[in-house]
């Protein structure tokens, strides 16, 4: 198993704000037995976001990081969503598939918001999800049945975009099936 480090939060949302792709994976949590080897207590994950890991992928020069932190006794998970160069975000979640697959969304992250709603750059979203925010295949389901997805590599972040004028996928700024992406595990 690889040795995972914890990424001081000014150091992601230095690598959100760049326009280019980043260069290096940002660690993940792992909850597992192996909690030890993580500095933190294994609890924290961050994730780079960008077009290239959409499915299809999108040319675009947005970027984001999805920041998390698990809760001490595994019930909850709190996040920070942050974005660069990325225009008309109308919602952003977390949907479950592989890397290079799409999937049905099971925790919403920001929205809905109108379309049409110009220029992000910083903060888009912070909040906590706990077992009673998980929606779709994990409706009702507990809360580890999130976290086990996520260890697996089952989990992903994106970021959807609508300029409100048809048609969709028109390019930057106009991706309703998401703009930008990254998996999570």
């Amino acid at each position: 198993m690889r040795r995972r480090s914890f990424v001081p939060l000014a150091a992601v949302a230095l690598a959100a704000a760049c326009t280019e792709a980043p260069t290096a994976t940002l660690p993940v949590f792992d909850a597992s037995a192996e909690m030890g080897v993580v500095a933190n207590d294994g609890r924290n994950a961050a994730t780079p976001l960008s077009g290239g890991e959409e499915v299809p992928a999108r040319d675009t020069h947005a970027r984001g990081t999805a920041v998390f932190h698990l809760s001490e006794d595994g019930s909850a998970l709190a996040y920070q969503l942050i974005v660069a160069n990325i225009d008309n975000v109308v919602a952003s979640h977390i949907h479950l598939a592989a890397a290079g697959v799409n999937g049905p969304v099971v925790a919403f992250l920001f929205g809905n918001a109108p379309a049409g709603g110009g220029r992000v750059d910083g903060v888009l979203a912070e909040g906590t999800i706990t077992a009673a925010n998980l929606v779709g295949p994990l409706a009702g389901q507990p809360f580890s049945a999130l976290t086990d997805a996520i260890l697996a590599g089952n989990a992903y972040v994106n970021v959807h975009t609508n300029d409100g004028v048809d048609p969709p996928n028109t390019g930057a700024g106009d991706f309703p099936g998401g703009e930008v992406r990254g998996q999570i595990g």
